[in-house]
């Protein structure tokens, strides 16, 4: 009997929700990280570097390289790829550092 990496892990079912990344809606499911569910989606990069504003997205998966820094519910700075996805999550694409403030 065929086995999913779903199954192989342990996930458990249950109903999809969404979250929005700027003006489009992207579904996610439980236990996804935001990550998992923008990638998921065909949206690869959701920042761009500080100084050449080059586009990044998941790189490592694991909380390790920052590359995948988004604005998620207006909080900048987060490891998309360790933030659980919920109902109702905004996620901002993240220029630079995320403080517009600071220059």
């Amino acid at each position: 009997m065929p086995r999913t990496p779903a199954d192989l892990v342990g996930v458990r079912t249950g109903s999809s929700f969404e979250i929005t990344f700027g003006a489009r809606r992207v579904p996610a499911r439980p236990e996804q990280s935001v990550a998992a569910a923008l990638w998921a989606a065909g949206i690869l990069a959701w920042r761009t570097t500080r100084a050449t504003g080059r586009p990044r997205g998941a790189f490592c998966g694991i909380g390790q390289c920052y590359d995948c820094l988004a604005t998620i519910n207006g909080e900048p700075n987060r490891r998309a790829c360790l933030v659980p996805a919920r109902p109702g999550d905004t996620v901002t694409p993240q220029e630079g550092h995320g403080h517009a403030s600071l220059g």
